[in-house]
């Protein structure tokens, strides 16, 4: 049944890409000085969960490096790699440049001052939930290197901008700016009919079914993705050489909870901190969570930050805020 189970990951580049071509023809234009050897302005695409932003980002840089003979380029996840070593470390290991850096003892204004010296051909780096960083001013040194195109990808434009100082804001104010919307249901029909049809045997899965899995993933690739995933695991070990709408049924929410899981598994220890508090409570108002997370942590954030960490939980479909924001409170989402 599975032919290629790679195609089954929401970490796999698809080939073709046929439901962004506004975002993919904006991107590409907004690249194309790349293609001369020179840099241009960072990029931000911003958007809900599942909107594509990470698939296109990656799509675009393979598509460049298939038309430029000297190009490095990276891939950043800025929510496993947040603080300034762990970034730096990475954009350094994109041009071969680690082979002396030792976590413990290696300066981290070395690793900056190597990044600057960079002088081989343009380097395109793309930094996923770059709101996650720890140390935002990172992105003012990064703006200051002549070589390197940056390629920025959060949730909203007010959780990257809105906690950056006046010197940071007025860089990047000029920043290339794309936004992705939720997909909708065609939408999602057809990019699990092209991983179906990369992935699976013919037949195995029809319109019907692939529409069922549409309804389910509410506008999420990832989800959507992952519903199929699970859904020919459980086909194959079944012995059925189709993919129907019961077998389907019965693993929706096997695969919800695994995205929430990996989600969980991923979160800063403030924001596991805020998640737990919160998943204790039936429900609860922004003062109470703050005094228990004070509580809880030795070197507590800011409420301003505890805001930005709270947002990101709720654009993770992990928690829900009800309320306005003086009558606010949270809940774990069901």
């Amino acid at each position: 049944m599975i032919t290629d189970a790679r195609v089954l990951q929401q970490e796999f580049i698809p080939r073709e890409v046929q439901h962004r071509d506004a975002e993919v023809n904006y991107l590409s234009s907004i690249l194309e000085p790349v293609t001369d050897g020179e840099p241009t302005e960072p990029t931000l695409l911003h958007g809900p969960s599942g909107a594509g932003k990470t698939c296109i980002s990656q799509y675009i840089v393979e598509q460049l490096r298939g038309s430029v003979v000297e190009l490095n380029t990276q891939y950043v996840n800025c929510w496993e790699d947040y603080t300034r070593f762990k970034t730096l470390y990475q954009l350094l290991d994109g041009i071969g440049q680690t082979y002396d850096v030792h976590r413990q003892s290696t300066p981290r204004d070395l690793l900056l001052d190597r990044l600057r010296d960079y002088d081989g051909p343009p380097y395109v780096v793309i930094l996923d939930e770059v709101d996650q960083l720890q140390d935002k001013e990172l992105l003012y040194d990064l703006h200051r290197i002549p070589k390197l195109t940056l390629i920025l990808i959060a949730n909203r434009e007010e959780d990257l901008f809105d906690p950056l100082g006046t010197r940071l804001q007025s860089r990047l104010q000029n920043s290339n700016r794309i936004h992705f919307s939720q997909y909708g249901h065609k939408e999602l029909v057809a990019i699990l009919r092209d991983r179906a049809r990369w992935g699976l045997q013919p037949d195995v899965i029809e319109s019907v079914e692939l529409g069922h899995i549409a309804e389910h993933s509410a506008g999420d690739a990832r989800v959507a993705i992952g519903i199929l995933r699970k859904a020919a695991r459980n086909a194959k070990k079944n012995g059925d050489n189709q993919i129907r709408s019961d077998v389907i049924s019965e693993v929706v929410s096997e695969a919800k909870l695994e995205i929430e899981r990996n989600t969980i598994s991923r979160l800063k220890p403030d924001q596991r901190v805020l998640y737990t508090i919160i998943s204790e409570s039936e429900e609860i108002k922004p003062p109470a969570l703050y005094e228990q997370y004070e509580d809880r942590v030795d070197d507590p954030k800011t409420e301003r930050t505890v805001r930005n960490y709270l947002a990101k939980l709720e654009h993770y479909n992990l928690i829900v805020a009800d309320g306005n924001t003086k009558a606010r409170s949270y809940r774990v989402r069901s």
